[in-house]
């Protein structure tokens, strides 16, 4: 996905923006940059991270950087923050988003003429890059953005650093969220509302949908007000998010808990998954161990720890692009307790299934270990659309998604739309058939999903403000 930190104050800000930079390693681990603008102009350093931390390959640039303006980012693919020479002068820039539509803006730019892009390692054009073409096309820097977030199709948040500021813009429908702090010396903008907190910024405002401000050592001022419609990206609180964040005021680790203590209120009702059934509740490591508590308190099924996670080294394992080496990933950084496993029948939750390569090996693991059964619990209901407004994994296409692949099996033919409506609706009978062919494929001992209301009502804010796309395909 990536994220971005900004920061502007009366003194120099290389100490927080390297470290509020550094809070969002959780979200990508491939590129990272800084820029900061002082006394001698704009100075970049950009690092390939893939095999090495954020700290550690930024750790002796800080000690030659300077600047009391810098924006710096965690980025899943393009190299950046990026510095453009335009008719609005020299300005450092940094997006996170997705941009559907590249080719179809790189044709409509390239016909004027004068326009070309570099290609990038894979043969792609940096996206922040082609953000940085749009705002070009008008004559004022918020004009610009506006523009080029219209012309996307997807979702855009950009921070642009000129002499005189930080200009920073939410995405149109507030899909990723942008948070302003502040403290005596300054102002920064954060993805994550944690990452400025241990640099003394208090809580100053949270960006609404398409707003657009600036902020400088001395002030933050809204220059466009923000949209009336939001569709935040629910899968933040779900797996994206880190613990310690908010997002629309509501925290992480509580969503979670709630929505594991709903799957247990409902599994209650339904009569499956007691504490006369299961021996113990697990929750994988990490995201799914909040959800796993929240189950564990309301159902009163013990909760366990068979697997403890080897966090020294190993990444979150969505990042590499080869599935191969997600698939490692996976399996080397959990290291099993053959004590907690043997003979128990025990329910594991995890935050979604993807692929379900993941989970899988993990369940048969456990069986080989002397499981005696594996019940599989996912905090959120069938991934049936692949996202269209946030990069969770570029390499993911809708087909690779398991429930997609069950679904072609059960059909045969074309797909509609009112064929996959059916497939979401957890009452229906299409829903339990896939249900069922992804617990045969899984080898699982049951699986039940969690349903959409019960993961909204976790949340607890009005579905209207919430993205649901993956789930049930809902614009």
């Amino acid at each position: 996905m990536g994220g971005i930190f900004a920061s502007a104050l009366k003194q120099d800000c290389v100490f927080d923006l390297f470290f509020g930079t550094d809070y969002h390693s959780h979200l990508g681990t491939r590129r990272a940059g800084m820029v900061l603008y002082g006394k001698r102009g704009f100075d970049r350093a950009i690092h390939n991270i893939e095999n090495a931390p954020f700290r550690t390959k930024f750790d002796r640039d800080i000690g030659k950087m300077e600047g009391y303006m810098g924006i710096g980012c965690i980025s899943d693919y393009e190299p950046q923050p990026l510095i453009v020479r335009s008719h609005h002068g020299t300005y450092a820039i940094t997006t996170v988003g997705k941009v559907n539509n590249v080719n179809e803006i790189e044709k409509e730019l390239v016909k004027q003429g004068t326009m070309h892009f570099l290609e990038m390692s894979g043969g792609d054009i940096n996206q922040t890059e082609l953000v940085a073409t749009l705002i070009n096309q008008k004559g004022n820097l918020i004009e610009g953005i506006r523009y080029a977030q219209e012309t996307i199709d997807g979702s855009m948040t950009i921070a642009l650093m000129t002499p005189d500021g930080i200009y920073l813009a939410r995405d149109l429908m507030g899909r990723t969220p942008l948070i302003i702090g502040r403290k005596g010396k300054g102002y920064c903008a954060s993805f994550e509302s944690f990452a400025y907190l241990n640099l003394g910024y208090d809580d100053y405002k949270e960006m609404g949908p398409g707003e657009i401000a600036v902020i400088t050592p001395e002030s933050c001022t809204t220059l466009v007000k923000p949209g009336d419609k939001m569709r935040i990206c629910t899968f933040l609180w779900i797996y994206y998010g880190y613990p310690s964040s908010r997002y629309e005021g509501i925290s992480v680790e509580q969503m979670r808990y709630n929505c594991g203590a709903n799957m247990a209120k409902r599994d209650a009702v339904e009569g499956v998954y007691t504490k006369e059934t299961i021996d113990g509740v697990v929750g994988i490591p990490d995201s799914g161990m909040a959800h796993a508590i929240g189950y564990a308190n309301e159902s009163g099924v013990p909760l366990t720890r068979p697997f403890i996670k080897y966090t020294p080294t190993w990444p979150r394992s969505f990042m590499p692009t080869i599935q191969k080496e997600r698939n490692l990933i996976a399996k080397m950084k959990l290291i099993p307790i053959h004590e907690l496993i043997e003979g128990e029948r025990l329910m594991l939750i995890d935050d979604s299934i993807v692929r379900g390569t993941q989970l899988h090996e993990t369940a048969q693991f456990m069986f080989q270990i002397g499981a005696k059964e594996v019940h599989v619990r996912p905090a959120c209901p069938p991934l049936v659309y692949g996202c269209k407004y946030v990069n969770f994994s570029r390499s993911t296409s809708e087909m690779e998604l398991i429930t997609r692949r069950i679904i072609n099996k059960e059909e045969g033919q074309e797909i509609t739309r009112d064929i996959l409506d059916e497939y979401v609706n957890p009452d229906s009978e299409r829903y339990q058939r896939m249900l069922d062919g992804i617990c045969k494929e899984m080898k699982f001992t049951s699986l039940r999903y969690n349903r959409l209301d019960d993961m909204i009502d976790a949340v607890g804010i009005d579905r209207e403000k919430l993205c649901t796309y993956c789930w049930d395909g809902r614009e």
